[in-house]
């Protein structure tokens, strides 16, 4: 499928400039809130391997490597949130925080809740927040008018409470007007896989790749997420989806 007028292609394919260069990027501390779950843990790998400080906040935090600070924060706890956020004597403010939290079984009350919190904490501190969401938010690309977790196509019942819990997510993040967030939504399949740095970034709709699939590895997704804590682009809702070919294009950002 061909990408819609609301797609950005900067960051998908090599015929237009990249968004980065890394000559330009300066050393952030990036905090990742749900840090040892399978898109925390790479946008964590991802961020260091830039050359980021990382704050990797969950409940049983595991250090990593050296550019990799574990704190213990219950995203429940408002306090602690703001306190991590903040700094410390041993580490300084976090530049960014990526929140990327899942819970099983689905508990919507607990993913909107611990939004709001990070986006309080993080708007009385002038933090950016970057929230990883779920697909289910976006606009189905077969019917403008119908939301991706109401689309038997992409979601089964089955897995619509957790589409439905993404959607009541990018609903807290639209009350709070005022906090400086953005949310990215992977598209309708998203496994560990390879590393290539190759995506397409689009905006309301899903996306499809070349090969007619909605899907994106979690390594390529931690790409985008840290492409787009460095270099925001256009929007508060932004989606991905895996582009294919020969060399990937965050070589040359």
């Amino acid at each position: 499928m061909k990408p819609d007028p609301q797609t950005d292609t900067a960051l998908g394919t090599a015929t237009t400039a990249p968004r980065n260069s890394r000559k330009n990027r300066k050393n952030l501390t990036v905090a990742v809130l749900g840090a040892t779950g399978m898109v925390g843990g790479r946008v964590s790998a991802e961020a260091a391997a830039r050359g980021h400080q990382v704050l990797a906040l969950s409940r049983r935090p595991a250090r990593e490597s050296r550019a990799v600070t574990p704190l213990a924060v219950d995203a429940r706890d408002p306090a602690a949130v703001h306190r991590a956020l903040a700094g410390s004597a041993s580490y300084g403010p976090a530049d960014a925080v990526v929140l990327s939290l899942r819970t099983e079984p689905v508990d919507c009350e607990f993913l909107v809740g611990a939004t709001r919190t990070v986006l309080d904490a993080a708007a009385r501190l002038g933090v950016r927040v970057l929230v990883v969401g779920g697909a289910g938010a976006l606009r189905s690309p077969g019917a403008p008018g119908l939301l991706v977790a109401d689309d038997p196509e992409y979601v089964p019942a089955a897995i619509r409470p957790v589409a439905l819990a993404g959607v009541a997510q990018l609903r807290a993040c639209r009350s709070r007007p005022d906090a400086d967030w953005v949310y990215l939504c992977p598209p309708a399949l998203l496994e560990p896989g390879e590393r290539t740095g190759r995506y397409l970034r689009g905006t309301d709709t899903l996306l499809t790749a070349a090969d007619g699939r909605s899907w994106i590895s979690a390594e390529d997704l931690a790409v985008a997420v840290l492409d787009e804590v460095e270099d925001p682009g256009r929007g508060r809702l932004v989606t991905v989806v895996h582009a294919a070919g020969p060399a990937p294009v965050a070589e040359s950002r």
